[in-house]
């Protein structure tokens, strides 16, 4: 029996309220918000600070219209056509990794799991060799197109086996897919490179992993496939919340588990196959960006995914900006620094007392 508060009489048909329901969602909002601040904040410092000559201040005043800065045609050349196009990949890069990331560990029920796991930085890998070894591709272009379509190649066959058989669409087979193919492919880069120098020269600068180099017009064809890979990744949330109950109760729910991982396998793909094709094999990122994501949404896996992206794009601006400044003028690949940053944390996350209870979705 509901009884009446402060002169109002509750109707028939309404609820009395869940105390602290309204705030459920409260430090997911804040997280969010505070990271979209320090993305913008990062944003414009990756815009006034470089590698070369060209001051802050300078850069600062092209920015904000100073009429002779906007007429000097180095501070330009700075600005607008070097740190604005890695700034911009950066942004899409991370966002990718950490949304690919978060799906791959949603789907799997494993917080380390990443985004190699489907074969598609090795699928990438080989795809540039190819394209350079027998194709003869000498532009930038080129490589990323050639380690885009080796990266969805490769997680194409990966999905193909994992459809097949009685357990198809099973974590288990995902993993151990990917896993064979991702061996395979490795060999087979290893023995076309062995017979060619020049390959091996061009295709070490893209495997360190860099933003380095990058040109506005390479970042933009690859924004409408990062946009599809993110759309389908939202309209995952709910069957992926039901699958953290577990296949029996997803079944129960109206969901089909196998295609469930399958559509999310295919989100990944797209994801981090645009990544890994725009600045090379990034490691540790699509892995930490989710449990850092989790840390304050919980298994809320609409937020989980939020989260992972921002705090993604907000790692990658800050280890891009570090890979200017700190052997100055000369840069540091950025995956030497998120490797640097990237493996003390997962030796520590992995002998966490949280890690055997951590929640991927729910």
């Amino acid at each position: 029996m509901l009884v009446a508060q402060e002169g109002r009489v509750p109707t028939s048909g309404s609820r009395p309220p869940i105390p602290g329901l309204a705030n459920t969602h409260r430090p997911t909002l804040w997280a969010a918000a505070a990271l979209l601040v320090l993305l913008l904040s990062l944003g414009l410092l990756s815009l006034l600070i470089g590698s070369g000559s060209t001051p802050m201040g300078r850069a600062w005043d092209f920015l904000t219209g100073e009429p002779s800065a906007r007429a000097d045609a180095q501070i330009r050349l700075a600005v607008m056509d070097v740190r604005l196009p890695r700034t911009l990949a950066a942004v899409l890069v991370g966002v990718a990794l950490g949304a690919a990331g978060c799906l791959l560990q949603a789907v799997t029920r494993n917080p380390l799991a990443e985004t190699g796991l489907l074969g598609v930085n090795s699928g990438a890998a080989l795809g540039v060799v190819i394209g350079l070894t027998y194709f003869e591709v000498t532009s930038a272009y080129g490589v990323l197109a050639w380690a885009l379509v080796g990266g969805m190649a490769a997680s194409a066959v990966v999905l193909l086996l994992a459809a097949s058989g009685r357990a198809a669409g099973s974590p288990l087979r995902l993993v151990l897919a990917g896993s064979a193919l991702g061996a395979t492919f490795h060999g087979m880069t290893s023995y076309v490179l062995l017979g060619t120098q020049s390959t091996f020269d061009t295709y070490r600068y893209w495997t360190i992993g860099s933003l380095a180099g990058l040109k506005t017009s390479q970042t933009y064809p690859l924004i409408p496939l990062i946009a599809a890979g993110l759309l389908i990744a939202f309209c995952c949330v709910r069957p992926l919340s039901a699958l953290a109950l577990g296949d029996d109760s997803a079944r129960s729910l109206g969901h089909h588990p196998g295609r469930i991982r399958l559509t999310v396998a295919a989100a990944v793909t797209l994801l981090a196959g645009s990544a890994v094709a725009l600045a090379g094999p990034i490691a540790f990122l699509g892995l930490l960006a989710p449990y850092a994501a989790r840390a304050v949404t919980g298994p809320r896996m609409a937020g989980q995914l939020v989260l992972s992206a921002l705090v993604a794009a907000n790692v990658m601006i800050a280890a891009d900006l570090l890979a200017r400044i700190v052997i100055r003028p000369w840069e540091t690949p950025v995956s030497v620094l998120l490797a640097f940053i990237g493996g003390p944390l997962l030796i520590w996350i992995a002998r966490s007392q949280r890690m055997s209870t951590a929640g991927v979705a729910a």
